[in-house]
């Protein structure tokens, strides 16, 4: 492809980097999520985003079940009777924080992974076609001036909050997705060099990363 070629964009001919890019380098987890959250065509559109994620044998394994309004604190109890069975030694201030999380948050997004063993295509291939969509779930809504926030944790591997949401048979919940938009501006993290994980094969020659050796180095 050559600089002409549509499918090029020009800020890779120039060396810059395209606006949407550099928006996407300052993607990160949001807590303080307030209202609004997206709904109507604006979340169907950050949701057709997210499968564009790619999907060995079109399998189409991802379930979104979307929890708003009045729903969330009824919803809220269901999360906190499946910590109680998968999570009993949880301390009550955690469950506390979760039941506000899940009570209070603008949208609540469930990530449920419809799965098929029988299927040629290999499960773990599956659970990761939901995980690129959820990943384009979290850069659409940041494009988007949105903020969300992936949680899981054991209470989601609970069959009576699977079946719940929909969840059947060989199923499974990936977690939720707290959305909503930021509540004010906050400084960008700090991410590691991207050149650490970074190698090149060669010939004859043994791969091996930066950031491995880094951490082989005496202290």
């Amino acid at each position: 492809m050559t600089a002409s070629d549509p499918a090029t964009p020009a800020s890779h001919a120039s060396g810059k980097t395209s606006p949407a890019l550099e928006q996407l380098l300052s993607r990160a987890s949001r807590d303080d999520l307030v209202a609004p959250a997206p709904e109507g065509q604006t979340l169907e559109t950050i949701l057709a985003a997210a499968l564009r994620a790619p999907d060995h044998g079109r399998l189409r394994p991802w379930r979104y079940v979307a929890i708003t309004g009045e729903a969330r604190p009824a919803f809220a109890h269901e999360v906190l009777a499946a910590i109680d069975r998968q999570e009993p030694e949880l301390p009550e201030k955690k469950r506390e924080m979760r039941f506000a999380r899940f009570s209070t948050t603008p949208l609540v997004l469930a990530l449920g992974m419809h799965l098929q063993p029988e299927s040629p295509i290999p499960v773990w291939e599956q659970e990761m076609a939901v995980g690129a969509a959820a990943m384009n779930v979290l850069n659409a809504l940041h494009l988007a001036g949105f903020g969300g926030k992936w949680i899981s944790g054991k209470f989601c591997d609970d069959p009576k909050l699977r079946e719940s949401l929909g969840l059947k048979g060989d199923d499974r919940l990936a977690g939720f997705m707290f959305i909503g938009t930021p509540a004010g501006p906050r400084p960008v993290p700090g991410r590691p060099d991207p050149k650490a994980y970074l190698a090149f094969w060669k010939p004859g020659a043994r791969v091996s990363f930066p950031v491995d050796r880094e951490s082989a180095q005496p202290g």
